[in-house]
Order: structure tokens, then sequence, then C-alpha cells
């Protein structure tokens, strides 16, 4: 087996510092969310999807596929949601064993609600900060990263 190619300074500094922008980040955005809207950053990550699909209706694979959760995490945070009206489950029409995802009106009224000051919440705390070359660097940089993710 190879010797592990350990991290040096540099690299381990912004290992660290991405953990902590993520954890951070993340932390902040769903302050803001709940102080502002009530809704946390799950309710967001499934109504943003929904809000975007044609009749704001999505199979549930799909939309699983779409926010990057296994089955079961989808599957309990639609049933929060469907409790509090965001959302309504629906049998697919193709395929009796699939369901799919409706927003409901209060579900699109909730997103719609959130969404300004959610962008504005993403706005001051990342793009506000960075000059347009650092966003071209970050753009490709994250692209490349995510190739190499996706191709293993």
């Amino acid at each position: 087996m190879d010797e592990p190619r350990w991290l040096d300074e540099r690299e381990a500094r912004v290992w660290h510092a991405y953990l902590d922008l993520n954890r951070e980040l993340h932390g902040a955005l769903e302050r803001q969310l709940v102080r502002d809207s009530g809704l946390s950053n799950a309710d967001y990550s499934l109504l943003a999807p929904l809000s975007e699909a044609p009749d704001g209706l999505v199979r549930s694979r799909e939309l699983g596929v779409l926010v990057g959760w296994e089955r079961s995490r989808l599957s309990h945070q639609v049933g929060r949601m469907e409790k509090r009206g965001l959302v309504a489950r629906e049998e697919c029409p193709e395929d009796a064993r699939g369901s799919m995802v409706r927003l409901t009106p209060a579900g699109r009224a909730a997103i719609e609600a959130a969404a300004p000051a959610h962008v504005r919440t993403v706005r001051r705390y990342l793009f506000d900060v960075l000059s347009a070359d650092e966003l071209d660097v970050m753009d490709r940089a994250f692209t490349r990263v995510l190739a190499r993710i996706e191709a293993d």
C-alpha cells in the first residue's frame, strides 16, 4: 500500500478554512431562514426545486437526486413538510411504485416569501465579499472538483 500523501501546511489551512466556511455559512443561512420565514435549510432545499418545476410537481426519486439526499431523509422531510401543508404526496401515474411531490399553494407562498431575504444573505456572506476574478477562480475550481467526484 502506498504511503499517504499528507496535507502540507497550505493544503491543511485551505481544507480547514473550507470546513469552517461550510459549517458557518450553513449555520448563518439556517438562522436567517428560521428567523425570517420559519423555514429550515431542509425545507428551502426542497421548496426551491419544486417551485422551479412545471406545475410544482417532481417525482420523489428525481427530487432526491436534485438535492443529493437518500430516500429515507427525503421521505422524512417530505412527511414533516406535508404535515405543515407545504407539499403533498401523490401517486405516480406512470409507475404505481413511485410517488410524486407537489408544491402546495402554501408551499409556493412560503418559498416566494423566503427567497428575497435568503438570496440577500447568500450575497452578503459570499458574493459581496469576492471580486469577479475570485468568483471566476471559484467557479473553475468547484467545477473541476465536482467533475472528479462524479467521475469516480
